[in-house]
């Protein structure tokens, strides 16, 4: 039975990665500082641990496993990421993670490890037009990311190049482009856009108004979770490193994709713009050299995937407003 580790394997992501290897026929084990929050986990075996931590590493990666995922990361949406207050946490615990990951996954000689890194990385000023952003993989230089959380993931990503130059490691990089789906974030501030728009949606009553941060003509494209472990499973078992981009090309605005979710709710929805975290103006997945590289690229159309989302959301927001039951 081949093995893998899903370091990450709570998060919203990895407990769908957990699943999709266990339908494969791995034995999975799964790590995290916390079980996923909206079902229960696959994998085999479960660790709550903090990766920060050599002695957790050590312990959890004992062997050598024919697959790791290293998905483990301090992240969430644009509220927590483009305020500034939590750039100390986020570069300091994701960069201990991989610094971890990286070399102690070399000396146990693990098969494969697929590194998920983010479209944060890419230059600032190469998405400030939001109708032409340019997120070619070879645009990453000069380096210009618009965040810290961009900033560390660039310097991740070298780090497990590096490796494979180095000690002839089978590192694979992939650039995420806002991955969405059922069992998701959806509340919090750490939520992206699609769960946030549906949670605000599901909440109104048709002919209410909502907010959103900025003018929403910021543009985004936005990628469902089955085809980015498509993706990913088809990276890690390639011959290309990386890094490549995994996420959509259909690219939409704020405003238009808070128009489809009120469409699949059936609402009439009003939009109340104010300031607030957004990022860059435009964003969106160039997918020339994965589809070059590995002969594929999603071709799911953001509605499909948005109709799931809602529907599960929608039923997030009718259970917690449900009075609780008397003792």
């Amino acid at each position: 039975m081949k093995t893998a580790l899903v370091l990450g394997g709570g998060g919203f992501i990895g407990s769908h990665l957990v699943k999709r290897l266990k339908s494969e026929g791995f034995f999975v084990r799964a790590v995290d500082l916390k079980h996923p929050e909206y079902a229960e986990s696959a994998a085999d075996e479960f660790v709550i641990g903090d990766l920060r931590e050599q002695d957790v590493c050590r312990a959890v990666l004992d062997q050598p496993f024919d697959e790791v995922y290293q998905l483990a990361a301090d992240m969430g949406g644009a509220g927590y990421i483009f305020t500034g207050e939590h750039d100390a946490d986020i570069m300091h615990n994701s960069a201990m993670i991989n610094l971890n990951i990286a070399d102690l996954a070399r000396k146990q000689g693990v098969g494969r490890l697929f590194y998920s890194s983010s479209a944060c990385m890419y230059p600032e000023h190469n998405q400030e037009d939001p109708d032409n952003p340019n997120c070619a993989e070879e645009s990453a230089y000069p380096a210009n990311p618009d965040s810290e959380y961009g900033w560390e993931k660039l310097f991740s990503e070298r780090l497990f190049l590096a490796y494979n130059r180095n000690y002839g490691t089978k590192n694979r990089v992939a650039r995420f482009h806002n991955i969405f789906g059922p069992e998701g974030t959806w509340d919090g501030g750490k939520e992206k856009a699609p769960a946030a728009m549906c949670r605000k949606v599901a909440r109104a009553r048709s002919g209410d108004e909502i907010e959103i941060w900025g003018d929403g003509k910021q543009t985004r494209s936005f990628l469902y979770i089955d085809e980015c472990l498509d993706g990913v499973l088809r990276l890690t078992r390639s011959d290309f490193e990386g890094p490549v981009n995994i996420g959509s090309d259909e690219m939409v605005t704020i405003n238009q994709l808070v128009d489809m979710a009120a469409d699949i709710a059936g609402k009439t929805i009003h939009k109340n713009h104010i300031p607030g975290p957004t990022g860059v103006r435009g964003r969106n997945s160039d997918n020339r050299l994965i589809e070059e590289k590995l002969g594929w690229r999603p071709s799911r159309p953001l509605r499909d995937g948005l109709e799931k989302t809602y529907q599960w959301i929608e039923q997030q927001v009718m259970r917690n407003s449900l009075p609780e039951a008397a003792e």
